[in-house]
């Protein structure tokens, strides 16, 4: 599955990495906590997270996540937008809770397992 597909699927919201969106999801990961993030998320996972600050983008790109979704509307800043940009990190972002588009995603990566 790409972030493309997840994007059309969801209807999520593209904040930053719209040439980057073919880039593959292997997995997801879901935290606020940063450090618990360095530690269990893998490479090629969507990281879903309410976090909006620049720190978000640094874990990212140590992590080599495919993707942030930021849930609950969240947005971030201008100096995280630009940073994720220059980092070549994909920003995403849904108003719907953590829960709920959990749940979301995970139906739609079990569905794309079984095709």
């Amino acid at each position: 599955m790409r972030i493309e597909d997840i994007i059309q699927e969801l209807g999520i919201t593209v904040f930053t990495g719209g040439t980057l969106l073919q880039r593959p999801v292997r997995g997801a990961y879901v935290s606020d906590m940063l450090s618990d993030v360095m530690g269990r998320a893998k490479e090629s996972d969507l990281w879903v997270t309410m976090q909006t600050h620049k720190n978000i983008v640094a874990v990212a790109s140590l992590k080599d996540v495919t993707a942030v979704l930021i849930v609950n509307g969240g947005k971030p800043d201008e100096d995280t937008l630009a940073l994720a940009e220059s980092e070549k990190i994909v920003l995403l972002g849904t108003h719907e809770a953590t829960f709920t588009v959990c749940g979301r995603l995970y139906q739609l990566m079990e569905r794309d397992a079984m095709v």
